[in-house]
């Protein structure tokens, strides 16, 4: 991995982008960055009154992560990568799912500002699941603002990943099918994810554990 720098981990809710960041921190040495999702003070409110409170969770978000992201410009001396659970596009991915027209306009303008001085990843890692696999993920992890989630809205983000991702183009990409595989609870697992990610990238790659079975 020395041609890297900078690796993010992208996928829909419960997938696991923050426990393989964290894990892969741990064994690579990096630095981690990892979403401050709690800190958002309109999220609790959001997954109550979803229409009432989209905007300013949206906006938040898209501010705090902006300003998260900026820190990443600094020279970090003791570490050669850096590994973040998220990308700066994952806000627009949820305000187009969230947003009506009116705040999606307003969003979008303040959107297309910040982006000008983000810093694309080196290589990006999509972790792939059906919605059931999603849906057990988030009540194994028990966390009391989710648990109004409906199936529904998680399928819905689902496919906004999928399609997002099956255009993709901007940066080496890797796919990863998580709906057979433990990375968290199964070590052979997590090597397994860890040596396929350090092979060259070049486009976009797939691994799919359940195929290779």
């Amino acid at each position: 991995m020395r041609n890297l720098y900078y690796l993010a981990i992208e996928g829909p809710i419960g997938v696991g982008k923050t426990s393989l960041a964290n894990l892969m921190s741990e064994k690579l040495g990096a630095r981690l960055v990892l979403e401050q999702f709690a800190d958002n003070p309109f999220l609790q409110d959001f997954y109550e009154e979803p229409d009432r409170f989209a905007f300013q969770v949206q906006l938040f978000f898209l501010l705090q992560r902006y300003q998260q992201q900026q820190e990443l410009r600094q020279v970090d001396m003791f570490h050669n990568l850096l590994i973040s659970d998220y990308m700066f596009i994952k806000d627009r991915l949820f305000a187009s799912l969230n947003l009506n027209d009116r705040d999606l306009g307003l969003y979008e303008t303040v959107a297309t500002h910040l982006e000008r001085n983000i810093i694309n990843p080196d290589l990006v890692i999509y972790l792939q699941a059906d919605t059931e696999t999603l849906i057990k993920n988030v009540a194994k992890r028990g966390r009391d603002f989710e648990k109004n989630l409906s199936w529904d809205y998680l399928d819905a983000v689902n496919q906004v990943y999928s399609e997002y991702f099956f255009n993709y183009q901007d940066t080496p990409l890797v796919i990863i099918n998580t709906n057979d595989i433990d990375f968290v609870e199964n070590e052979e697992d997590l090597k397994e994810v860890i040596q396929y990610i350090r092979e060259p990238v070049i486009g976009t790659k797939f691994f799919n554990p359940a195929a290779e079975l």
